[in-house]
């Protein structure tokens, strides 16, 4: 049985770089950090590559957890820059909050780029796209109505 969605994973070159956005300005938590050398025979089975080595945080914010990795080896040539909502593949990750316009003026504050200041998508549900430093899409929503059918339920 599936449950749920437990985490999304976000690959980036530098790891250093892109971590004070998910713990400083999102709030995640480290819960693991976890290196691997070439020749982890489990690692490069579930990855479907030959000879990683890489470095993976696990993150937790509330009931969901983020899971960076930069791997060493092979290098990556993708770069996110040009990533935009309507390419194929997974194009952003949502993340629930209260006070839209709050946490929107405080990301933008501290250099966050938005496409746009948040909008009313349906009545009662505001959204907002923002960019982490490797410009991966970072959905902000707000669901004012507790009972709304896509309104995360108290945990």
């Amino acid at each position: 049985m599936i449950r749920g969605v437990h985490h999304v994973g976000v690959t980036t070159k530098d790891i250093d770089k892109i971590l004070p956005f998910y713990l400083d300005l999102i709030g995640c938590e480290v819960v693991t950090d976890y290196r691997w050398e070439p020749g982890n025979k489990a690692a490069d089975q579930v990855t479907g590559l030959d000879g990683t080595s890489a470095r993976s945080l696990m993150l937790r914010k509330g009931n969901a957890y983020v899971e960076l990795f930069q791997y060493f080896t092979p290098e990556s040539v993708r770069d996110n820059a040009g990533l935009r909502p309507h390419d194929p593949g997974v194009t952003h990750f949502c993340l629930d909050v209260t006070d839209i316009h709050g946490e929107y003026s405080r990301l933008s504050a501290a250099g966050v780029p938005f496409n746009s200041e948040p909008q009313e998508v349906f009545p009662g549900v505001w959204t907002a796209y923002g960019h982490d430093p490797d410009g991966n899409i970072v959905e902000l929503q707000e669901v004012l109505d507790p009972e709304h059918r896509i309104a995360l339920k108290k945990w």
